[in-house]
C-alpha cells in the first residue's frame, strides 16, 4: 500500500491503551487508518502506548513522545494522528518534542467532513463544529497551521480567522448558528409538506461505509424507469457521502414511500459534530421506521451495532420500529455472523451492490411500517375528479373503471386516507 501512495500525505498513528480496555486496540487503529486515507494520507507505521492513566501533559508518556520523534525523522513522517481527543496544552507540548503537524482523531473526521460536505448546511455544520473545537486549542494550533503546505487537518475555516483574537471566532460561531436557525425552518416547512402527503418515511441509519447510499440506490431502481429519482454519490471509502438525502421508490402492495439517508457513524463519533449535525440528524425523529445498516462483513459487528444504538438512544428515537439490514452479504455467510443480539430484533441479510433480497427487504418495510395500508374499492363521482389525480400520484391503482355516475378504482391506501375516504369506499 505504501508504495502505491507515494504522493500522500505521510502519517505516524499513535494509540494509547488504558489497563482497563477491554476492546482491543488494533481494531480502533485499523478505523483510525481508514480515516487517514479518507483524508488524504498514508499511513507509514503506527504506535502504541499501553498505561495507567493519561498522561495530563503529553497525553502519552514523554518518553514515547521522544521516541514518535525519532521515528518521523528516520521515515520522512510530517503529520502524527493521536487515536483519541487532545487538548490545547497536550498540542502544543507534543507539537514542542516531536515536531511534527498534531492532529487528534476528532480534528481528523472534522477534516474529512470540510472536504466532503457540498450543501450550504452541510458546510455551515461542519465550519461550527471546527470552529467551536478549535477556540479552546488556539495555542496548540497556531504553530502548524501558520506554516506552509496545509494538509490534513488544516482545512475548513481560513489560517487567518484562527489567528484573530476569541472574540472574532466567537461572533462568527454566534452568525453561523443565526443562518443554521434559517436553514432549520426551511426544512421544517419541507418536513411538514413531506408529512401532508401521507407518505411513509423510512430512514437509513448505521455505520459509514456500511453501504447506506448504495442500497438507497438498489430500492430506487425497483421502480419503474419513468417514476424513479436519480442515483445518490457512491464511493467505496469512510464519509463519502455527507449530506442528506430524499428519494422514493414502492412497496410490494404499490404504496409509495419516501427514503431518507444520513450521515454515516463512527466509533467515537466527535460530540460537537453529532451536535452541529443534530438538525439533519434529527430527520430520524420524523421516519416511520429505522433502517439500520450494517457492514456484515466487516470485524467490527459488535462495534457498528453499539455505536449506531448509541447515537440513536442519544436522539431518543428508540421507540421507533429499527429494522436491521445486514448489508454485504456477498462477502460473508450467515452462519459465520457473531454479534450482540441485545441490538438485532428484527433483520434482513442483503447485499445491496449485487441487488440480492432486495424484494425481501421491501417487504419486511411493508410488514415492519407502524401505518398499515388496506385493500379497497373506491367509487368518486365525476365532481370530485380531483381525489381520482390525488389516489393515481400517490398509490399504485390496480384497476379503474368508468361507469355512468362516477370512476371506480382498486387501490391499496394507508390508514390514513382509509378514515378519510370512508365514505367514498363501496
Amino acid at each position: 500500500m505504501n508504495q502505491e501512495r507515494t504522493n500522500f500525505e505521510k502519517v505516524l498513528i499513535v494509540g494509547l491503551e488504558l489497563i482497563e480496555d477491554t476492546t482491543p486496540i488494533e481494531n480502533s487503529l485499523d478505523e483510525l487508518e481508514e480515516l487517514v486515507i479518507a483524508a488524504g494520507g498514508e499511513v507509514i507505521t503506527r504506535v502504541t502506548q499501553r498505561m495507567n492513566s493519561v498522561n495530563a501533559a503529553y497525553f502519552i508518556g514523554k518518553g514515547k513522545a521522544e521516541e514518535i520523534r525519532g521515528y518521523c525523522k528516520e521515515l520522512g513522517i510530517s503529520t502524527v494522528v493521536f487515536n483519541d481527543e487532545l487538548s490545547g496544552a497536550q498540542l502544543r507540548n507534543l507539537e514542542e518534542i516531536i515536531d511534527c503537524k498534531i492532529v487528534d482523531r476528532t480534528n481528523l473526521i472534522l477534516d474529512i467532513f470540510a472536504t466532503r460536505a457540498t450543501s450550504k448546511e452541510g458546510s455551515l455544520q461542519v465550519k461550527l463544529a471546527q470552529l467551536q473545537y478549535r477556540l479552546p486549542r488556539l495555542v496548540g494550533f497556531r504553530d502548524y497551521l501558520s506554516r506552509e503546505g496545509g494538509g490534513i487537518g488544516t482545512r475548513g475555516p481560513g489560517e487567518q480567522k484562527l489567528e484573530t483574537d476569541r472574540r472574532h471566532i466567537s461572533r462568527e460561531i454566534h452568525n453561523i448558528k443565526a443562518e443554521l436557525e434559517v436553514v432549520e425552518r426551511n426544512r421544517e416547512l419541507k418536513r411538514k409538506r413531506r408529512s401532508n402527503s401521507n407518505l411513509p418515511i423510512v430512514a437509513l441509519v448505521g455505520y459509514t461505509n456500511a453501504g447506506k447510499s448504495t442500497l438507497l440506490n438498489a430500492m430506487v431502481n425497483t421502480v419503474d424507469e419513468d417514476e424513479r429519482s436519480p442515483e445518490v454519490f457512491v464511493k467505496d471509502m469512510l464519509f463519502a457521502t455527507l449530506d442528506t438525502s430524499l428519494r422514493r421508490s414502492r412497496l410490494p402492495n404499490g404504496q409509495p414511500f419516501l427514503i431518507t439517508d444520513t450521515v454515516g457513524f463512527v466509533s467515537r463519533l466527535p460530540t460537537r459534530l453529532v451536535e452541529a449535525f443534530k438538525g439533519t440528524l434529527e430527520e430520524v425523529r420524523y421516519a416511520d421506521l429505522l433502517l439500520h445498516v450494517v457492514d456484515g462483513s466487516s470485524d467490527d459487528l459488535d462495534i457498528q451495532l453499539k455505536t449506531t444504538y448509541n447515537i440513536l438512544k442519544d436522539l431518543d428515537v428508540l421507540d421507533k420500529p429499527v429494522l436491521t439490514i445486514f448489508n454485504k452479504m456477498d462477502k460473508v455467510n450467515v452462519e459465520d455472523l457473531f454479534y450482540e443480539r441485545e441490538y438485532v430484533d428484527e433483520k434482513v441479510f442483503i447485499s445491496a451492490k449485487n441487488r440480492e433480497n432486495i424484494d425481501e427487504l421491501l417487504m419486511a418495510i411493508e410488514k415492519n411500517l407502524p401505518q398499515q395500508y388496506k385493500e379497497v374499492e373506491l367509487k368518486i363521482p365525476y365532481d370530485q375528479q380531483q381525489l381520482v389525480d390525488y389516489f393515481m400520484s400517490n398509490y399504485d391503482i390496480d384497476e379503474i373503471q368508468y361507469t355512468e355516475n362516477g370512476t371506480k378504482i382498486n387501490v391499496t391506501i394507508n390508514q390514513i386516507d382509509f378514515n378519510k375516504y370512508n365514505n367514498y369506499i363501496i
